[in-house]
């Protein structure tokens, strides 16, 4: 056994805690980044990449489907096994890459064991070592959730971290949940030819706002069976599993569990380094130093639970990482506009804050008569840009629309700049393009705000020149 001296200890060699690590090594602390696989990040392995691989095989074949629309003739054959296998192969690229920064770390930086609290600065190994530390960094991600009905039917069952490892496409998928993972994944084995059908006890679709919602409901529902409100009953059936719920049931060869992600805190003791936890056993932390109360620990990433995307654990990595070397010297970082997406067609989005009460405006857009949409065959959607009223200062969006991430970044851009509706409008828009349509949303922003118009400072557009309908 051996006891380790550090400045910093950062526990998960995820995302976060290699942000955290490589920032507290800059700041000039000594560093050990302790993981019990030093696996790669979720990203990498089983979250934005080999998702998102699944898609483009997804686009590829409902492109081919769709081009008759076009006039073009056109029939995917899906190839299951080389669609998966590309999955892995290029999925295993992204890991190798982790993997590669990870071994490029300075000796003795990593130890391979599993860590937990027996007081604020002292970390005890399953390995039987002991790490004592100035201070701690938690980064230790999260995990797909099982719901207790579930594990009668394990034999059965997907996840997130299991899905991509499939030799073939099953014939048959049953999908646990409404999240962005859930709806992303049914949506891709739907066009890849899988029969899929969607539960949720839930009432909307991707952590989108009501109308938001609503859309991309409309949109996904003309293709597989989505369910809300619904708790179904798993059991065993024949070679699968059947799920039952008031009035229905059906059978199916796989159960994809995307029912969350909770952050993989049980093992920590965290009871141990005295640290206030909320109703779900997450510590409280101060956003803006990720400082968990007046303790010289940090909680960065999905870990936390608060924004669990990849930019967002980077980000929360560099600010934990840099307080802890500096502790208690600590420095606040303004956090970044929110902004998620779900990759489902056309896209979710949700940026910056949805007000709900008086004070604000909402500017709307319909991406079922927009110019370039209507030419691409996408007709389907909306956007809503959310804004004060005293001054048309732009505090947020959601939408569901083709092209939507573009969109979303376009917005997300415009909210941290502390952008007005007319300032966005008097920035250059090309034409014919998706953007355009926002256009329309920031107009009537505008127009509720009793805001100048730029774009009739010398002439009036254009008809129809946001890509819409022409203005009467």
């Amino acid at each position: 056994m051996a006891t380790y001296n550090t400045d910093v200890a950062v526990i998960g060699a995820g995302t976060a805690g290699l942000a955290a690590e490589h920032h507290a090594r800059q700041a000039g602390a000594t560093t050990l980044l302790i993981d019990p696989a030093f696996a790669g990040t979720t990203c990498a392995t089983v979250g934005c990449m080999p998702s998102k691989l699944l898609i483009a095989a997804a686009d590829a074949a409902h492109g081919a489907r769709k081009a008759r629309d076009l006039g073009v003739m056109a029939e995917p054959r899906v190839d299951g096994r080389a669609v998966l296998k590309r999955v892995r192969r290029l999925r295993d690229d992204f890991v190798r890459g982790v993997r590669q920064s990870i071994d490029a770390l300075p000796e003795g930086t990593c130890l391979k064991a599993c860590a937990r609290f027996e007081a604020s600065g002292v970390l005890v190994l399953d390995t039987g070592d002991r790490v004592e530390a100035r201070a701690v960094v938690i980064a230790t991600g999260a995990g797909p959730a099982l719901p207790k009905p579930y594990e009668a039917v394990k034999d059965h069952l997907l996840t997130n971290e299991t899905i991509f490892e499939l030799e073939d496409l099953p014939e048959s998928l049953g999908v646990i949940g409404a999240g962005p993972l859930g709806l992303e994944l049914a949506q891709a084995m739907h066009r890849l030819g899988v029969r899929v059908k969607v539960f949720d006890a839930g009432d909307r679709l991707a952590g989108l706002p009501p109308r938001a919602s609503e859309a991309l409901h409309r949109v996904l529902t003309k293709a597989f069976l989505i369910r809300l409100g619904c708790k179904p009953e798993p059991s065993e059936r024949n070679a699968g599993v059947a799920l039952t719920w008031e009035g229905g049931e059906a059978c199916f060869d796989k159960l994809l569990v995307a029912a969350g992600r909770p952050p993989n805190l049980s093992g920590l003791d965290l009871e141990k380094a005295g640290l206030e936890l909320d109703e779900y056993g997450t510590p409280r932390f101060d956003p803006g130093t990720m400082q968990c109360g007046d303790a010289p620990i940090f909680i960065a990433g999905d870990a936390n639970h608060d924004r669990p995307v990849l930019h967002e654990a980077s980000d929360e990595g560099t600010v934990a990482g840099r307080n802890a070397a500096a502790w208690p010297d600590l420095r606040r970082t303004a956090r970044k506009v929110p902004l998620s997406i779900a990759f489902t067609r056309p896209e979710g989005a949700v940026i910056g804050s949805i007000p709900d009460g008086p004070g604000h405006v909402c500017g709307k857009v319909d991406y079922g008569d927009q110019g370039r949409a209507k030419v691409e065959g996408r007709v389907q959607g909306l956007a809503h840009i959310y804004a004060r009223a005293s001054d048309g200062r732009l505090v947020g969006a959601a939408l569901c629309a083709p092209g939507g991430e573009h969109l979303a970044h376009l917005l997300a851009w415009a909210i941290q700049c502390e952008m007005t509706a007319s300032d966005m409008l008097g920035l250059p828009f090309y034409h014919p393009v998706l953007e355009e349509g926002l256009k329309t949303a920031l107009r009537d922003v505008c127009r509720q705000a009793g805001l100048a118009r730029p774009w009739q400072r010398n002439d009036d557009p254009l008809p129809g020149s946001d890509g819409g309908v022409p203005e009467g």
